[in-house]
């Protein structure tokens, strides 16, 4: 078994729903397996002290009765809770189109069912399609054609009642 070789299975195995491959040839045996994903990482929101916080109009809420709520979220926090959010599965570079002069996958408004590809995620220079979880609607797209994410990003917004 040659490097060429070995590297054709290793992208097979990243390009697809696969965890494990085993391959054995000539008495020679390779065992490959995916690496589990890294959890989330956990953002901390601290609120600044007493003496830097200014003092409210009577009446006002306090800095203290607010929700504080996650950086970067474009949506309101109402709909990411009526909607499902398609997450990305890993790091990389978001695509809404297979090739830059074609039609993206999906549009807002579009219905979609689940398995079906609506972006792509470009990582270490495979193209991986992203097939949606879930049976509805587009509602939104949170990112930008050409945007980096990262593992656990929303990509989309689907509602399953569409």
């Amino acid at each position: 078994m040659n490097f060429t070789e070995v590297r054709k299975l290793v992208k097979l195995l990243e390009s697809s729903d696969l965890n494990e491959l085993e391959f054995e040839r000539d008495g020679s045996r390779l065992h490959l397996k995916k690496a589990e994903p890294l959890p989330a990482p956990v953002q901390t929101v601290l609120a600044a002290p007493p003496a830097m916080q200014q003092a409210a109009p009577a009446g006002a809420p306090s800095a203290h009765t607010a929700a504080p709520t996650a950086a970067g979220s474009d949506a309101p926090a109402a709909s990411s809770k009526k909607f499902h959010e398609l997450k990305s599965p890993m790091v990389g570079t978001f695509y809404r189109a297979p090739a830059p002069d074609a039609d993206p996958y999906v549009q807002v408004g579009d219905k979609v069912k689940q398995g079906q590809t609506l972006c792509i995620v470009e990582a270490m220079k495979l193209m991986n399609e992203i097939e949606a979880d879930a049976t509805g609607t587009v509602v939104e797209i949170l990112v930008e054609n050409g945007e980096p994410v990262e593992f656990g990003a929303a990509l989309f917004l689907i509602d399953p009642q569409g």
